[in-house]
């Protein structure tokens, strides 16, 4: 499944990367959201494809993002 987030909107709250910190993690520069490099497509920070073990979780912090910047296709 292809996951992309809206890093511009992010708020840093952390909900993602605590829900599913195998695929999520905090970018140490600017603090936002970013998919971990194992699952970026051509590099970029906000966009990837999960693993399918991952999905539940994935879609669990997608549901859990209060400014719901992840999306799942």
């Amino acid at each position: 499944m292809k996951v992309s987030i809206d890093r511009m909107a992010c708020i840093s709250c952390g909900s993602c990367w605590d829900t599913c910190p195998d695929f999520f993690e905090q970018n140490p520069d600017d603090s936002f959201s970013q998919i971990i490099e194992e699952f970026r497509q051509n590099g970029m920070i906000a966009e990837g494809e999960s693993p399918q073990d991952q999905n539940d979780c994935i879609l669990d912090a997608a549901d859990l993002c209060p400014v719901q910047i992840i999306s799942v296709d």
